[in-house]
């Protein structure tokens, strides 16, 4: 190519602006980005690189410009389990890859004590039945007393008074025995606990209908209807929606009145039913009820919008105290209710 081009940026191609990029980041970084390439990206930058000649400053000056106002414009990155996982196999072994994603896709935690905390006590208590006493013992005293408390009331009788004995008897644990078990979790529960986290494709959709405008999640359920009808029978099943707290009890109600913003509840209430209204007015004091009825009235119309924001934000804490094990949110079959 003659000088002339290299001081037109428009008649660079992609290939010769990648070149010039690299070369304008020094040599150190450059090997850097290469790692991560292929061997048939790199000869064919490298062989740009070879025969680009003499670049002027003003179209080094371009790219640059170029390239940062196309990275300010992406309106989002997306950061996935599959495209991170693409990224390392370019970088590191498949071993070392498929260990690192089994620790991503496990339960979140910079610890494995922090990790076990935020595994559903159901599946431990399964995991550990199956150990030695005294590494459950181990495994209680080093987790939180709550966790520990619902561990321990779902495992065998026999089984859980003899790991209470060995808890009673142990003093502080020794570094070795630590690490053995540590090791024990790691090898033979969390490995397989992350081959088995993927979450349910039906869970997922399910959520992002929960987060839709009503009239979009609407508009989506009844053409899913049309064209998978058994799909849109099971996501429909797994939806929890404002109306829906109509199936919590007193006592749930008035946790979630107690943790809900203040400010958020009458624009919720203010598009809710009669019914729901009554559900949270009755479990309210008298006194909290009237000011809650006087703000309401006050607001006069409000946007539909900002009813279904506040109605999903009401949703999303009532969520997130059943995931705590506060209140407890019936599906309304038969096997859920309640007996006193």
């Amino acid at each position: 190519m003659s000088l002339r081009v290299r001081e037109d940026y428009r008649t660079l191609s992609g290939t010769e602006k990648a070149a010039i990029f690299l070369l304008s980041l020094g040599e150190e970084n450059t090997a850097k980005v290469m790692e991560h390439m292929d061997d048939e990206e790199i000869m064919e930058l490298s062989q740009t690189m070879a025969n680009l000649g003499r670049v002027s400053a003003n179209v080094v000056e371009r790219l640059f410009i170029d390239f940062a106002e196309q990275m300010s414009s992406t309106s989002s990155l997306v950061g996935t389990l599959d495209s991170t996982e693409r990224l390392l196999m370019r970088v590191l072994g498949e071993d070392k890859v498929g260990a690192i994603m089994e620790e991503i896709r496990g339960p979140a935690g910079r610890t494995m004590w922090e990790k076990l905390g935020n595994v559903n006590e159901e599946i431990l208590a399964n995991f550990l039945q199956k150990e030695y006493p005294q590494t459950v013992a181990v495994v209680l005293s080093k987790i939180s007393t709550d966790h520990a408390a619902r561990v321990l009331a779902m495992l065998p009788d026999s089984f859980a008074l003899e790991v209470i004995h060995r808890m009673l008897r142990m003093e502080s644990v020794q570094k070795d025995i630590l690490e053995d078990v540590e090791k024990t979790l790691r090898t033979e529960f969390m490995t397989n606990l992350a081959r088995t986290q993927r979450r349910d494709s039906h869970e997922l959709v399910a959520d992002i209908f929960n987060n839709l405008e009503r009239a979009a999640e609407s508009k989506f359920m009844n053409q899913l209807e049309g064209s998978m009808p058994d799909s849109a029978e099971k996501i429909r099943s797994l939806m929890f929606t404002f109306d829906d707290l109509i199936k919590l009890d007193s006592t749930a109600i008035q946790t979630l009145i107690r943790a809900v913003d203040k400010d958020k509840m009458p624009t919720a209430l203010k598009g809710a039913t009669d019914t729901i209204k009554d559900l949270f007015f009755s479990n309210m004091s008298e006194r909290a009820a009237k000011i809650m009825k006087e703000d309401m009235a006050a607001m006069g119309p409000v946007r539909l919008k900002d009813v279904e924001e506040a109605q999903q934000y009401v949703v999303n804490v009532a969520k997130d105290l059943e995931d705590r094990g506060e209140i407890i949110i019936a599906s309304g079959d038969a096997e859920d209710e309640l007996v006193y």
